[in-house]
């Protein structure tokens, strides 16, 4: 008996041969196994959980630094995650802006932040959200070292 291309019925008993649409259906599970593996091989930073005592502290001028991570994710072009303790009376950086956005976290301290054109001072379990390409900066204003956490991302 011939193959059945045409979509109808197949035959009952005998053999049976392959269809198209079998070999399509074929053709689409290879090439999604494969992208999957190409996927999990290409350098994407998957589920973790990094303890606080594992991650080096760095000095960066008068601040400490301490990176969790920086990786593209299978969303993101990049996701960065550090946590930052700064002394009393010390800015991390001059204002300035970038195209990708962030959100600071108060850990503890208290910290003046430029947000939309204004500053306002800020304690510990604050949210700041740094929308892109929008000038921002951060200042421990009290008496004694302020740590938050920076989230930033980047899009595709």
């Amino acid at each position: 008996m011939a193959a059945n291309f045409a979509g109808s019925a197949r035959p009952h008993g005998g053999t049976e041969l392959i269809t198209r649409r079998d070999i399509a259906i074929a053709a689409v599970s290879i090439g999604a196994t494969l992208a999957v593996s190409a996927f999990a091989q290409s350098g994407l930073m998957g589920s973790r959980a990094v303890d606080w005592n594992s991650v080096p502290v760095a000095q960066d001028g008068t601040k400490s630094v301490r990176h969790f991570f920086k990786a593209p994710t299978a969303t993101l072009a990049e996701l960065e995650v550090h946590v930052t303790t700064l002394p009393a009376g010390e800015m991390s950086h001059a204002a300035h802006k970038h195209p990708n956005e962030e959100l600071v976290i108060v850990k503890e301290g208290t910290v003046e932040v430029l947000v939309d054109g204004q500053l306002q001072r800020v304690g510990p379990g604050s949210v700041i959200f740094n929308a892109s390409n929008q000038m921002h900066s951060l200042r421990n204003v009290g008496n004694s070292a302020a740590t938050y956490h920076v989230i930033n991302w980047k899009s595709h």
